[in-house]
């Protein structure tokens, strides 16, 4: 029932997605920068914690996620090492899934041919 849950709840997140795609004139990175800010301002004010409890890998996985995951790395660095922590917590903590996109990427461009217009 779980895995069914994050489907759901991130096929939903897509679809939100797209319809701003299809209906909008805003670019795919004007959205996804919108999704990274209202993960960001809704783990910020507390409500995102309890919708990725509920939601699981659905509500941690998108792009929404990774706005959620800057602002609980500054809150834990705030923690444990006080005002520095607004600078690196953010960093520190999505590191592995920056690090991770950067060298897939770098993966995907050595084994894809371009195809030249």
């Amino acid at each position: 029932m779980i895995f069914l849950k994050a489907f759901i709840i991130g096929g939903l997140l897509c679809v939100i997605g797209q319809i701003l795609i299809d209906k909008t004139k805003l670019t795919p990175a004007r959205i996804m920068v919108g999704f990274v800010v209202a993960g960001a301002i809704l783990s910020g004010i507390g409500i995102y914690n309890s919708f990725a409890e509920f939601a699981g890998s659905g509500a941690t996985v998108p792009i929404v996620g990774f706005g959620h995951a800057l602002v609980q790395g500054v809150f834990k660095e705030i923690d444990q090492i006080g005002f520095l922590g607004i600078f690196t917590g953010g960093l520190r903590h999505t590191a592995p899934g920056i690090a991770a996109a950067i060298i897939f990427g770098l993966i995907a461009a050595i084994v894809a041919k371009p195809k030249l217009p």
